[in-house]
């Protein structure tokens, strides 16, 4: 297999979030999000990334099909969604980053997409003169009844990438888990690094 990556920028961004839509329903259906998603949902959602001129949507290719897709932008064009996480923190949403969402189909994990992913966003934060790079992760309980056995969080991938946990910033999005009949919120834990 190969990958190839490919940044979209401007009005290119709009060209490419259907595929993040079926991604994103696609990969979030699974463990840890859980997430029964559907595609009017997502473009509402999404459109966001179309809208903000500092958003970047970092691709990944095996020949014409997209495989696996990243999202980022100012968090300050999310601020009613990120207000209240980071609330008290110090910490000037003007000045972050967001990395909203890295999603890869399982065959191709494990071969360096999501430091591609982290690296080009990144760089986008930098150019923008971003201060932070941030994301947020759900939260789930231990003993959730379908966490998979041997499931190993990616908290040792994001520190290697010098990120860490912001103490105190919880963001809460609410969405529908598969096999249930509605939507409810869950807690997201703010991750941050320096850029």
């Amino acid at each position: 297999m190969t990958v190839v990556y490919e940044t979209h920028t401007g009005d290119a961004v709009g060209h490419v979030l259907d595929d993040v839509a079926r991604l994103r329903i696609a990969v979030f259906r699974d463990w840890p999000y859980l997430y029964d998603g559907d595609l009017a949902y997502e473009r509402d959602y999404l459109a966001e990334f179309a809208t903000s001129p500092g958003a970047i949507v970092v691709t990944a290719r095996d020949g014409a099909r997209i495989v696996g897709a990243a999202t980022g932008s100012p968090l300050a064009d999310h601020a009613e969604d990120f207000a209240d996480a980071f609330a008290g923190s110090g910490i000037d949403i003007g000045d972050v980053f967001y990395c909203a969402e890295s999603v890869l189909l399982p065959d191709y994990r494990g071969q360096g997409a999501g430091h591609r992913f982290f690296h080009l966003r990144e760089a986008q934060g930098r150019a923008l003169g971003a201060t932070y790079c941030a994301f947020c992760a759900v939260v789930r309980p231990e003993d959730h009844p379908a966490r998979p056995t041997g499931y190993v969080p990616l908290d040792g991938f994001w520190k290697k990438r010098g990120y860490d946990k912001l103490s105190g910033a919880v963001a809460h999005f609410s969405w529908q888990d598969v096999g249930k009949g509605q939507a409810d919120a869950k807690p997201l834990q703010v991750w941050i690094r320096r850029l």
